[in-house]
C-alpha cells in the first residue's frame, strides 16, 4: 500500500470556488481550460511519458452551455458537451476514453476534475425538465442550478448514497458476490442504495441480510468515493459476521456468494477477477488483504 489511502477517484487537487459561481463571470476575466466530453462520456487523452493526460483547450473566457468545475494555481477550468475530434485547439489527440479507463492513471488533478466533469454534465442530461411542472429549466450560477421558469424553485445537483462494504468473519475470510452480468469470475465486496429514512450503518446491515441472508455487527466507515455512473457516492465500510451463519443468496441481487481467504485474494493464478484498482471496492479489499482494517 502506498501512504495515500484515499480511493482513487477522490482525489483532487482543484478548488472548486463555490462562491464564483454566483459570478457573472466565474472565471474573473481570465482565460479558461475547457474539457469536451462526448456523447459516449469521452474526452481526450494525450499520452506522455509520465502516462495519460486530459487535452484542455484554452478559451479566451467561459463559454456559453459550460459548467465551471473551479480552479488550481490561478487557472479556471470547464467542462462542455461536444463532439470528437482529432486536435483540440492544435493539440493533437491520442485517444477518448472514459472516466472507468483512465481515471487511475490520471494525475490528481486531471482525476478530480474529470470525476467532477462527468458528475454534473449527467446531472444535467437527466435532469432538463422540472419535476414540478414538466418545463424545460434554465440553468444559471455557471451550471450548478437549474430554474424552473414558471415557479422560480431552484433545482441543485443530486448524488445518490450507496453503501459498499466488506464483511469478514473477524479472520481470515471476506464474504463476496458475484451478479450474472458480470465477466466469468469476477467477484467483488457487496452494496446496495441507501433507502429514505435510512442512515448509512443501517443500509449496511439491511442489504447484507437482504443479498446473502447474514446478519452483521461491528459495522465501520473506511472511505467514501464519488462513483458518477450517473449520480453515486460510493459510501464504505467493513462489518463482521460470524462465520458460522449459512449464506443465503437472494437470486434477485446477485448469483452467487461465498466466504474467500486472504490467499485466495492473493493467488496470481487469474482464476478469481476482483474489481479493478479505479474502483472503492478494490481498494477496500486491498486494505484488508494487506491487514490494514
Amino acid at each position: 500500500m502506498t501512504g495515500d489511502r484515499r480511493p482513487l477517484l477522490s482525489r483532487a487537487a482543484h478548488d472548486r470556488a463555490h462562491l464564483a459561481r454566483s459570478l457573472p463571470d466565474p472565471a474573473r476575466g481570465r482565460p479558461v481550460r475547457v474539457l469536451t466530453v462526448d456523447p459516449q462520456r469521452t474526452v481526450p487523452v494525450q499520452e506522455g511519458p509520465s502516462g495519460p493526460a486530459l487535452v484542455w483547450d484554452e478559451r479566451p473566457e467561459l463559454p456559453l452551455g459550460a459548467v465551471f468545475l473551479g480552479e488550481a494555481d490561478g487557472v479556471p477550468y470547464a467542462a462542455v458537451r461536444g463532439e470528437r475530434s482529432l486536435t483540440v485547439n492544435g493539440r493533437p489527440v491520442d485517444s477518448w476514453a472514459g472516466l472507468r479507463d483512465i481515471g487511475a492513471d490520471l494525475g490528481d488533478l486531471d482525476a478530480g476534475l474529470l470525476a467532477e466533469a462527468i458528475g454534473i454534465l449527467e446531472w444535467h442530461e437527466r435532469h432538463r425538465f422540472s419535476p414540478l411542472t414538466g418545463e424545460a429549466t434554465t440553468v444559471e450560477r455557471a451550471g450548478w442550478t437549474q430554474r424552473d421558469p414558471s415557479t422560480g424553485v431552484e433545482f441543485f445537483p443530486r448524488t445518490d448514497p450507496a453503501v459498499i462494504m466488506l464483511v469478514h468473519d473477524g479472520g481470515d475470510r471476506v464474504v463476496l458476490g458475484r451478479q450474472a452480468v458480470w465477466p466469468p469470475g469476477r467477484f467483488s465486496i457487496l452494496a446496495g442504495f441507501v433507502e429514505p429514512g435510512e442512515s448509512a450503518e443501517a443500509a449496511v446491515a439491511r442489504e447484507v441480510e437482504e443479498e446473502v441472508g447474514l446478519r452483521v455487527t461491528d459495522i465501520r466507515y473506511v472511505a467514501s468515493q464519488p462513483w458518477p455512473f450517473p449520480q453515486s457516492l460510493m459510501l464504505g465500510f467493513v462489518a463482521r459476521a460470524d462465520g458460522e451463519q449459512e449464506i443465503r443468496v437472494d437470486p434477485t441481487e446477485i448469483e452467487e456468494a461465498r466466504w474467500f481467504t486472504r490467499d485466495e485474494l492473493r493467488a496470481p493464478d487469474g482464476r478469481l477477477a476482483i474489481p479493478p484498482s479505479i474502483s472503492i471496492a478494490r481498494h477496500i479489499l486491498d486494505l484488508w488483504v494487506a491487514g490494514e482494517l
